[in-house]
């Protein structure tokens, strides 16, 4: 007697990453992805990090086309790293509350009305921003570069007043801040936190820098999303309360595995806390972006120029 096998279905996730996968290597373009990414695009990806990581991947790419699974202002910092490079971001409206919470023509009054400071800017922000900024810097790498400067040099810091803050209690730095936050880290809150913590005991709290102070006060670590990571692959802990988009958890599960990761809760009774910016891409749009090869990032060549100069001295101050 013969049994009769049912023939294997591919299902239409599998069917899409090998388009995307072929591709790859029509275009020889290269797929960047944020840790805030849905885990499909994450799993599709030829590497996936923070801001600053991903920065240093879109300044040494070899590729002829760069995919970039972010928001706006990731496409953008590629696109002016590579001026002569297609640049193609899967949606066009994936943009950023943090970098949207800084209008140039009023940023340019505030610059002006504090003329002996420079300027040094979140990755996350727009262009034009950067243009008028001296450096940039990422959450992995603000510390680090506030240190480098004199003393007594004076210092505006935009656009994040959170990551700010953060950076003036690390250094003991008084610095000027532009009044922008993130959407999603502000939603975070310390009453659901500790109510979550008295939930579980034995779980540490680990934290990204952009929430608000009264939030990072019960972190038992805080930094940038690669340095969330780096922590829970390498504390004894098994348990921890992320308190960031939970997009980086697909990441922590894979990377530390019998690990338990918690999701801090927003606010309100919603999804508050993932960015609806980072997940306007999905797997779809990333293959047809591919596919019709747009919608590309098209800047102006002055301004990618003005803000190429900043962006490069972060990259020149921030150690490899």
């Amino acid at each position: 007697m013969f049994t009769t096998l049912s023939p294997v279905v591919a299902s239409p996730t599998h069917d899409l990453v090998n388009a995307i996968s072929a591709l790859k290597q029509e275009l020889n373009a290269v797929v960047l992805a944020h840790y805030y990414q849905e885990s499909d695009i994450q799993d599709v990806a030829d590497y996936i990090g923070d801001s600053l990581g991903l920065s240093r991947q879109a300044a040494d790419t070899s590729a002829d086309v760069i995919v970039f699974a972010g928001v706006h202002f990731m496409a953008e910092t590629a696109k002016i790293l590579n001026p002569h490079k297609q640049v193609l971001l899967p949606d066009l409206n994936a943009g950023c509350s943090l970098a949207d919470s800084c209008p140039p023509d009023a940023f340019a009054a505030f610059k002006a009305a504090h003329p002996d400071h420079i300027v040094i800017s979140y990755i996350n922000c727009t262009a034009a921003i950067k243009a008028m900024s001296d450096i940039i810097c990422t959450s992995s790498n603000a510390v680090s570069i506030v240190q480098q400067l004199p003393p007594e040099q004076k210092i505006i810091f935009a656009p994040d007043q959170n990551l700010g803050r953060y950076v003036m209690q690390q250094t003991g730095r008084e610095m000027v801040l532009w009044q922008g936050s993130c959407m999603v880290h502000e939603t975070f809150s310390e009453k659901k936190l500790v109510q979550l913590q008295m939930n579980h005991p034995q779980a540490e709290v680990i934290a990204h820098p952009e929430c608000e102070a009264a939030v990072l006060r019960h972190a038992h670590f805080v930094g940038s999303t690669t340095a969330l990571l780096k922590y829970a692959q390498q504390s004894p802990k098994t348990e921890f309360i992320v308190v960031t988009e939970p997009g980086i958890i697909h990441q922590m599960e894979k990377q530390a595995p019998g690990k338990v990761f918690i999701p801090a809760p927003p606010t309100a009774s919603c999804a508050c806390n993932e960015c609806p910016h980072m997940r306007l891409n999905t797997l779809e749009k990333l293959y047809l972006a591919m596919k019709n090869r747009q919608p590309e990032i098209v800047l102006d060549p002055e301004l990618q120029h003005q803000a190429l100069k900043p962006i490069q001295r972060m990259l020149e101050l921030s150690a490899p």
